[in-house]
């Protein structure tokens, strides 16, 4: 055979391959360039019209109100920014004390460097090397994909007909929550323990929120808040306010805080993605961070904290079944890692106070105050709950209910503790 024939040979095998999607994905695996990187923050960093910079590190730009990255959203052209409802104002009250020793707080470290002027929003800058540290340009901001495999290995306390409903546990994420369905949901929200728990994997992240869905399956879309230890999306192991949405299961629409067109910030007070700065200890003292959603006649989503702070909404016109209502409700935490379920070693990423739930005040991350609003339009302790964890030697929870005072939902846990959870 001659030199031109095995040439040709390579370049036809060459060309077969490259027609695989594995092999283009391989691919496609070198770093962005400098002009794709400019091009990325050109377009999420807006002009600022005044620049703080937080003794942490982080840079908070005040943007123009009507130049927020939400306006770039093809929907959004034309959207007029909405008034801050009415029953934000009238269920400021609702919500009951339990007697626990927490504060609720608002302040984040950035806000001792300065504030933003009338008719801006501030908003966390994107840095060179936050592009970097994600998977690829096109994925800065998000969630990886749920991987899902059809279970039922969720271990339930008090809702043993959940399992039969809750079939699609994912693979890559391991969740510890209290959960109610049955009815139409618009509103939620809860006074969240805050923590710094360990992150033990550079991809890994860990979550105490509030997940609102309008489906249960493979394909979801939900609205989500709370706070997070992030270190691959913020660059740090600081515990930070955030905000999510997504329509296809973290697939390819939605995205945490402002990282990509979506949610429409209103305020200019808190902006998300920034560090919390009161952090409880363990048997010291505790802090709460509250945080609801609620939906408005017009099928937009609103995000609050600290019971009288509207930071924004998620527009109807960038949802799909929500813009009506949701039909599940979740409290807890989460954590996501390549290293969960039957992978070993197990990851080390904490979830909650990364102290298991039977710790319980002082020792376990816990939520109060849990509310959801239905059509009776009250804030109200959900009728049913059921207490799930994914993984029980890894992470577990616990809905500690005592007679005449309210339930407390505790959760949490360290991740991998042999021989339990190998």
């Amino acid at each position: 055979m001659g030199r031109s024939t095995v040439g040709t040979l390579l370049l036809w095998l060459f060309f077969v391959l490259s027609m695989r999607p594995d092999f283009r994905a391989k691919a496609k695996k070198e770093p962005p360039s400098e002009i794709e990187i400019e091009a990325k923050l050109k377009l999420l960093n807006k002009p600022a019209l005044k620049t703080i910079k937080s003794e942490d590190g982080d840079i908070i730009d005040c943007v123009d109100i009507y130049k927020q990255p939400a306006f770039d959203h093809p929907a959004l052209k034309n959207h007029t920014i909405k008034m801050i409802p009415d029953f934000f104002r009238e269920s400021q009250n609702s919500s009951s004390k339990n007697g626990s020793q927490s504060k609720t707080f608002i302040l984040q470290t950035w806000q001792k460097s300065g504030s933003c002027p009338k008719g801006t929003v501030p908003i966390r800058r994107i840095l060179k090397e936050d592009l970097l540290r994600a998977a690829s340009l096109d994925r800065f901001g998000r969630k990886p994909p749920a991987v899902f495999k059809n279970s039922t290995n969720s271990y339930n306390l008090n809702f043993p007909n959940f399992n039969a409903t809750n079939k699609f546990i994912p693979e890559n994420r391991s969740a510890a929550y209290l959960v109610t369905m049955g009815y139409n949901y618009i509103g939620a929200e809860a006074d969240i323990n805050t923590w710094t728990p360990k992150v033990d994997l550079p991809d890994d992240f860990t979550t105490a929120q509030i997940w609102l869905k309008a489906n249960n399956g493979p394909v979801f879309e939900s609205v989500e808040a709370g706070w997070t230890v992030n270190p691959k999306l913020y660059g740090d192991m600081a515990t930070r306010l955030f905000a999510y949405w997504t329509r296809d299961s973290y697939e390819s629409i939605g995205c945490f805080d402002l990282t990509c067109p979506g949610f429409v910030q209103v305020q200019r007070v808190l902006t998300l993605g920034t560090a919390i700065t009161a952090i409880s200890s363990k048997f010291g003292r505790q802090f709460d961070l509250n945080v609801g959603m609620f939906w408005d006649d017009a099928g937009n989503w609103w995000l609050r904290v600290n019971k009288d702070m509207p930071i924004g909404y998620w527009p109807a016109e960038i949802l799909g079944n929500l813009k009506h209502s949701a039909i599940l409700v979740e409290w807890g935490g989460q954590v996501f890692s390549t290293k969960l379920k039957k992978e070993t070693p197990h990851t080390g990423t904490g979830m909650g106070s990364g102290d298991f739930a039977n710790g319980l005040m002082g020792e376990a991350c816990y939520m109060n105050n849990v509310r959801i609003k239905d059509y009776s339009l009250s804030l109200k302790y959900p009728e049913f709950v059921s207490a799930m964890a994914d993984e029980p030697y890894c992470y577990n929870s616990l809905n500690d209910v005592k007679y005449g005072v309210e339930p407390t939902f505790y959760f949490g846990g360290p991740g991998r503790r042999p021989p339990y959870c190998p």
